[in-house]
């Protein structure tokens, strides 16, 4: 165990993640926490990467399969990112496959496209050119722009973003997903003053529709849109994760105080946080929620709580 109090959420949840977690989330729960190497986690990372440059075998538990899959990329480059190794060799390759699988638009999709002789689970593989998706797209060009990444590949995909994103603020329909890709591209992206605008008017969306629980004790009268699980909220912490996010300013002290209260009394006796979205396949909540676990202990760090 670490070094850190018995009955803590810290201490609850590692033995939550020793226990049930993948190698790659034991690898990452130690770097964020224990001290663990960057090297670790990119070694447990390896595994999940194929010859095209991009990423598979459900590292994403939601998509299944051993075909690289654009959700499986987006979540290594997370993974990448998030332990300062967003540069170099390996990116030049997600790039490149990046760019085999962008639509029409120069973005990505939110179905992939089967892949010949290879085994694909939920969701179903879809034929023909299927439409660029801001939720796929969107967090992957933030990423790449924050960590001063510099390739074609980005040029159409930003120009997709900033469409969608002006579309969703001029009053197309939109859904939580799709508000938290916005804010993850416009958290990444160099043009700071368009993106601070855009936000702002982003913000007055999320409360004009009621797309974030202000008041997690009433959460029930906030329906989940179609296609969420029962239960699939979004509350002002799953906007602004980091108190430097554009969505910070959305929420004032005591509505982001609640939400970051509701997030820590999530916590269940086993140690780990549940998982709301829908079940997709057998296996994927028994390996998302350590991901899901390793997160709300950053989200309450990074907002100055104490976990332990």
């Amino acid at each position: 165990m670490g070094r850190h109090t018995a009955e803590s959420p810290l201490a609850r949840a590692e033995q939550f993640v020793w226990l049930t977690a993948r190698v790659l989330e034991q690898r990452r729960f130690a770097y964020h926490f224990l001290g663990g190497s960057a090297d670790a986690v990119e070694a447990a990372l390896a595994p999940y990467a194929n010859e095209d440059g991009g990423y598979g075998h459900a590292l994403e538990p939601d998509v299944r399969g051993p075909a690289s899959r654009p959700a499986h990329t987006a979540h290594a480059l997370r993974v990448l990112d998030a332990i300062g190794r967003c540069h170099g060799p390996r990116v030049e390759r997600v790039c490149r496959y990046l760019t085999g699988v962008s639509t029409r638009e120069g973005a990505l999709p939110a179905l992939h496209r089967p892949v010949r002789d290879r085994p694909a689970g939920p969701p179903a593989p879809v034929d023909g050119d299927p439409p660029g998706d801001l939720p796929a797209t969107g967090p992957v060009v933030g990423l790449l722009h924050r960590n001063q990444v510099w390739h074609a590949w980005l040029f159409r995909a930003t120009d997709f973003c900033w469409a969608a994103v002006e579309a969703v603020v001029e009053g197309r329909p939109t859904h939580p997903y799709e508000v938290e890709a916005a804010v993850a591209f416009l958290d990444g992206v160099p043009d700071r003053s368009r993106a601070e605008a855009a936000a702002d008017r982003l913000g007055r969306v999320v409360r004009e529709r009621h797309l974030a629980v202000l008041e997690p004790e009433r959460a029930a009268a906030y329906p989940p849109g179609s296609g969420y699980a029962p239960g699939e909220h979004r509350f002002p912490h799953d906007y602004a994760r980091v108190p430097g996010s554009l969505a910070r300013r959305w929420f004032t002290d005591a509505e982001l105080d609640r939400s970051l209260d509701h997030l820590a009394a999530e916590q269940a006796e086993d140690g780990g946080w549940p998982v709301r979205r829908p079940r997709r396949a057998p296996g994927s909540p028994l390996e998302s929620r350590p991901i899901v676990t390793i997160e709300a202990l950053r989200t309450l760090r990074a907002h100055g709580r104490p976990v332990g």
